[in-house]
């Protein structure tokens, strides 16, 4: 999966002034344009979309510096239909102006070419599950927060708050299947960015066959049935929550034959008896590669 990403990565880097197709790197990676878009932002930390504009405009810069071009020529080279937004978007990444860079000499910022390599973390087993479930939905409070990868989400804390346990208590008992009990389930607008302070789509409730009840607040989500990866770990919150998430798509995903679907990623946590830890089941909308 890693070779494939790569050669992916070759692709964009021969097109960086070209329109990059989804869908061609897709191919080449053989898998699902979705599946690329929530990989490569999972393992780059940035979206594709955010990647290419700062490779296009590192080279720009490279050209800006060399003074050998106008550089209208230059913005029209990476894709810039005037010299104005070509400024506004070099100043965005570089903090001058392009003019004021090729005078000056000034300091830019550079992108890096990204390309994937192993790491070797896959000592430890990871624990997983595959069901098949049938329709269901997601009853509960939903919300926008922003995305965490380490450490506590200050807006995930005060939202859960503003719900109170007597309102978990009233929906717990329409849980009548896996997962079982209060749920949270995430679900990305953008399915190209796991980016830090991303926007998601957050909705704390249960996973249920029944309809929503006539309670001020609850939202409900109809989740069409489908495949599930599930995966089981134990540890100190938020920290192990966030740690399967990222161990799923930089370890799981490359090495077993299935990729992510659009759809809410829903997570588990109870306590363990002394109450320090928790157990955590991921549940993750997959289909086989195969």
């Amino acid at each position: 999966m890693l070779d494939r990403l790569n050669e992916a990565m070759d692709h964009v880097e021969r097109h960086i002034a070209a329109d990059i197709d989804i869908e061609v790197l897709a191919r080449i990676a053989h898998t699902s344009p979705y599946h690329f878009r929530r990989m490569f932002a999972t393992l780059a930390g940035i979206p594709l979309s955010e990647y290419v504009r700062r490779r296009r405009l590192t080279l720009a810069a490279g050209e800006v510096l060399a003074g050998r071009r106008s550089l209208l020529d230059i913005a029209v080279t990476y894709g810039y239909g005037s010299g104005e937004t070509f400024a506004r978007a070099f100043r965005a990444v570089h903090g001058v102006g392009p003019a004021e860079a090729r005078r000056s000499g000034a300091a830019l910022t550079s992108q890096p070419r990204m390309t994937f390599h192993l790491t070797v973390e896959g000592s430890t087993p990871m624990e997983f599950r595959i069901v098949d479930k049938a329709e269901f939905r997601l009853l509960g409070y939903r919300t926008e927060v922003p995305i965490v990868h380490e450490g506590h989400n200050e807006a995930i804390a005060e939202f859960t708050a503003s719900i109170g346990t007597e309102r978990l208590a009233r929906l717990k008992p329409l849980s009548d299947q896996e997962p079982e009990g209060i749920v949270s389930a995430v679900e990305p607008h953008d399915d190209s960015s796991r980016s830090e302070g991303s926007l998601t789509e957050f909705l704390q409730g249960v996973v249920s066959s029944a309809a929503a009840p006539e309670e001020e607040g609850v939202a409900e989500r109809v989740v069409p049935a489908g495949t599930w990866a599930v995966f089981r770990s134990e540890g100190e919150p938020p920290e192990a929550a966030q740690y399967i998430w990222r161990d799923v798509f930089t370890q799981w995903f490359p090495s077993n034959p299935y990729r992510g679907v659009p759809g809410p990623e829903i997570l588990s946590a109870q306590p363990t008896g002394d109450g320090t830890r928790m157990n955590y089941e991921l549940w993750l909308p997959v289909e086989h590669t195969g």
